[in-house]
């Protein structure tokens, strides 16, 4: 959840940003407090490398194994060289087997919606994106406004298990939900017409509609996600750590620059504390 801003008098914001000069110049532009000892390098990667779970097809994460441009991508890459250990990227096929890898200690951090489900097996640090997320409807389809959507006879597609799908198949009253295993399939099946809509975060709507002519992201929204990096339970430890980074990472633009590099679309950075 986004934390409210509080108000800072003149006097503490140059405090601050005298702490903030002098942090520059002991670590670094960019860095966050402090030094990663060897006991946290040891939290946060057991093998002494990070590994970085992440999947393809969007913005959010990593475009293609081909493609390495992605939010997640960067940032994680950004961690690993803060904490002094070697990035480690994992492409996994699908969503699922990013939350099953940090579930299983596989990987080390992800980069997702913080949702109640996954923090079951997962700490989270405070969001650095919020997406909103909708539909995209296909060419020629039945669907033209998102009142259009929960209707009979209109099939929605979502990824299975992630959030669009645990969220969706409860709230839709009258339209047929349709499991895809990954977002490529997702794209297949809208061009085939087997499905009308796809449901997800903008972000990756509007990447899916770059290969779908005709097809476009419905005006509205019916919520929205907050994605942060999050770690396998048992090591909250270094928790501390990465949320420090996220605020610095947010502070310093490099968020913003990793929105920028990815061609995110229909996310809002979010706001660090201060």
């Amino acid at each position: 959840m986004v934390r409210e801003q509080r108000t800072l008098s003149a006097s503490r914001w140059t405090h601050y940003l005298l702490l903030l000069l002098l942090g520059v110049t002991l670590t670094g532009c960019g860095s966050a407090p402090g030094r990663p000892t060897a006991a946290l390098r040891r939290t946060l990667a057991p093998t002494g490398a990070l590994r970085v779970a992440l999947y393809p097809g969007t913005p959010t994460a990593v475009l293609s194994a081909s493609d390495l441009r992605g939010v997640g991508y960067d940032l994680g890459q950004a961690l690993a060289q803060r904490l002094g250990v070697a990035f480690e990227p994992m492409i996994l096929p699908k969503n699922a087997d990013v939350q099953e890898a940090i579930r299983t200690g596989r990987a080390d951090v992800a980069f997702t919606n913080a949702s109640a489900e996954r923090a079951q097996d997962m700490d989270f640090t405070a969001p650095y994106l919020i997406i909103e997320l909708g539909y995209l409807a296909r060419a020629a389809g039945p669907v033209a406004t998102l009142a259009d959507v929960d209707r009979p006879g209109v099939r929605v597609g979502v990824t299975a298990n992630s959030s669009s799908d645990a969220v969706l198949s409860h709230d839709l009253k009258n339209a047929r939900v349709v499991r895809a295993e990954t977002v490529a399939i997702g794209v297949q099946m809208l061009a085939a017409g087997t499905i009308d809509v796809y449901a997800t975060n903008k972000a990756t709507l509007f990447e899916m509609a770059d290969k779908l002519p005709g097809a476009r992201v419905l005006e509205g929204t019916w919520g929205v996600e907050r994605h942060a990096i999050g770690i396998p339970k048992g090591r909250s430890a270094g928790l501390p750590f990465v949320r420090a980074f996220v605020n610095d990472a947010l502070l310093t633009g490099q968020v913003k620059a990793a929105v920028s590099r990815a061609g995110l679309r229909g996310a809002v950075v979010a706001t660090p504390s201060p």
